[in-house]
């Protein structure tokens, strides 16, 4: 017969090393030349390092249609381009990241948007104009209306189902691109 502090042990093992396979660090980056706050999100995901660096504007009373005009891309942040870097390879859809760093901007719409991808130029390049040239790739993100507003844009990285999915939010948008992680 098995004692109960033989089997704890392993269980508890396994619950701490899933925890550490997802950690999450945020670090104020200022505040960007048009005024908004700026971040930097690191993620270890799936033995993944990826990290987030944007604007995060407020939508201070503004129409969410103004910020985020359905049908064109917007560069889904504030002031300089939200860039997405990662050491491993990324798989949005049939989209394949290798490793670096990218531009990400949306097309919203008001039943489903676009995660569109781009190549960084340089750093501290700016969000806009959106140039076309510099896209990549896209890939469709599912979209669904928030009970409660928010007010500041958060772009995220949690748990979906056995895999990863980026979201966003902001107003009464949560869009969502859902992620495997390469070798």
């Amino acid at each position: 017969m098995l004692s109960t502090s033989r089997i704890l042990v392993p269980v508890l093992a396994v619950g701490l090393l899933s925890t550490a396979a997802f950690a999450q660090k945020t670090t104020d980056l200022g505040t960007g030349r048009g005024g908004s706050a700026h971040i930097k999100t690191e993620w270890t995901v799936g033995g993944a390092h990826v990290a987030l660096s944007y604007g995060r504007p407020k939508l201070k009373g503004r129409a969410e249609a103004t910020l985020m005009p359905p049908g064109q891309p917007w560069r889904t942040g504030a002031d300089a381009a939200t860039v997405i870097t990662t050491d491993k390879p990324l798989t949005f859809g049939k989209v394949v990241l290798q490793p670096g760093s990218y531009t990400i901007n949306t097309q919203p719409d008001e039943r489903a948007w676009q995660l569109i991808f781009g190549k960084l130029e340089k750093e501290g390049q700016w969000g806009v104009p959106y140039l076309p040239a510099l896209e990549i790739a896209r890939t469709p993100m599912t979209v669904q209306k928030l009970s409660k507003p928010v007010e500041q844009l958060t772009i995220d990285i949690d748990r979906k189902g056995g895999g990863q999915r980026l979201r966003i939010e902001w107003g009464t948008v949560s869009a969502s691109a859902p992620f495997t992680i390469g070798k």
